[in-house]
């Protein structure tokens, strides 16, 4: 990947030490930022729940509908954010979204220590942390390519933003168990907020300038929205990728909500034991992540989507069938986990950079939106169906159908032509080998 040159000499040269995103002080600098607050983000999706149970009692029912509120401002909001984020600058929208969810974050312990939390206000700030991490989270992935030009190596990008994702599910579970044993779950929270400020920090120091989007003749939401889903649904790989990752969330988080209700209220796991199942399995994904590059350049491009996905699927299987001394069991949640996370880490680098590759600039933030309204829509339905299929069936039963139907999604992913390519095209519009 070329680097993102400061003068007019650099953008028109390249060279052997430009090549590496190492020398690239912005993409570095945002890649750490990211680093940071996703490491918060982690210790708050089990700090949350937690604060639930423990503070206010909160039955499956209400856990679920708390997940479920963290991640429907996707489903609603996306792709009009989308839109807004293609006529805009990034950075000051990110910026804006970092700080909102560092103020309400900050005010979790602040209102339970003075005793003005409950749980309906904890899920208010949940959903509006949530819909701030949407215009985050579409915009990041638009502004990536303004730091690294270079489509070639869009693989590299994505495989350094995996690992600090995995890197990030390997210690935040195992520190937020750690600081709600200590502090206890509302307090923990505070660990997300700082790191916000950090992310802040490091998207002011970025000096690589962001040029202004071109003006739009006729500003028609409705066109603009329509032609952002159009174009994941007409393509055939953005189609079946998007698809397919609408179940995958849907799997993931499902199941991750449910082990958090079976473990708390069936087997009586302490935070710290839940934080360090989460923690150990997650090196799974670090481990996908950091082997991606060299896995795809060995295999062809599909094989490794399919492979990966496949045990991402699979994965859960292993919780529902774990019996015998408690030990036992525990290791067959990390085995079941880390399966799943190693798919994740692998999988996640093939999708972002062939999301990249195919999608213009201006189109780019509409096609994010697409795909987080997917996406995250799954994992919403997901955390919502979670809550009440363990208060019908329990713990064990509820993850028995979850593990089927993951399973039953390998079929679909068998037979999609994203699990056919032989590599990335070259750019947008370029033909997509098939093998």
């Amino acid at each position: 990947m070329t680097q993102v040159a400061n003068s007019a000499d650099a953008t028109t040269q390249q060279t052997p030490l430009q090549a590496s995103l190492w020398r690239n002080g912005d993409f570095v600098r945002f890649w750490l930022g990211e680093t940071v607050s996703l490491l918060g983000t982690q210790v708050t999706n089990l700090a949350l729940p937690l604060t639930a149970i423990g503070a206010f009692g909160a039955s499956d029912e209400q856990v679920g509908l708390l997940r479920f509120l963290q991640l429907v401002p996707y489903l609603g909001l996306a792709m009009l954010i989308g839109v807004w984020t293609d006529r805009a600058r990034r950075r000051p929208v990110m910026l804006g979204a970092n700080l909102v969810r560092l103020v309400l974050l900050a005010l979790v312990p602040l209102l339970y220590w003075r005793h003005a939390l409950d749980l309906p206000l904890l899920m208010v700030i949940a959903c509006t942390v949530g819909i701030a991490s949407v215009v985050f989270d579409v915009s990041w992935m638009s502004y990536v390519p303004v730091l690294v030009k270079s489509p070639a190596h869009y693989v590299e990008a994505s495989a350094k933003m995996g690992a600090s994702s995995s890197a990030a599910d390997v210690a935040g579970p195992g520190l937020a168990g750690l600081l709600v044993s200590a502090v206890g779950a509302p307090a923990a929270v505070v660990v997300d907020a700082c790191s916000y400020a950090v992310s802040v920090a490091s998207l002011l120091l970025i000096r690589t300038p962001e040029p202004r989007p071109e003006p739009v003749a006729e500003r028609r939401l409705r066109r603009e929205l329509k032609d952002g889903l159009a174009w994941v649904l007409r393509d055939r790989v953005l189609r079946a990728l998007a698809l397919i990752g609408f179940c995958c969330n849907f799997s993931m988080i499902t199941v991750w909500t449910m082990f958090l209700l079976y473990g708390t209220h069936d087997l009586h796991l302490a935070g710290a034991t839940l934080g360090a199942v989460f923690a150990t399995a997650s090196v799974g994904g670090l481990v996908g992540a950091l082997v991606s590059r060299k896995v795809i350049a060995r295999f062809p491009l599909g094989r490794v989507y399919l492979v990966a996905q496949s045990a991402l699927l699979l994965g859960p299987s292993l919780i529902p069938a774990a019996a015998g001394p408690r030990p036992v069991m525990i290791g067959l949640f990390v085995l079941s986990f880390f399966t799943t996370y190693l798919g994740l880490g692998v999988a996640g680098v093939v999708i972002v950079s062939l999301r990249q590759a195919v999608t213009p600039q201006s189109m780019m933030g509409r096609m994010t939106a697409a795909f987080r309204t997917l996406l995250f829509g799954g994992g919403a339905l997901g955390g919502l169906c979670a809550g009440l299929l363990t208060g019908q069936l329990g713990g064990r039963g509820a993850l028995t159908v979850a593990a089927a139907g993951s399973a039953v999604v390998v079929v679909g992913l068998v037979l999609s032509p994203v699990s056919r390519l032989k590599e990335l095209p070259a750019g947008p519009g370029q033909t997509l080998p098939a093998g």
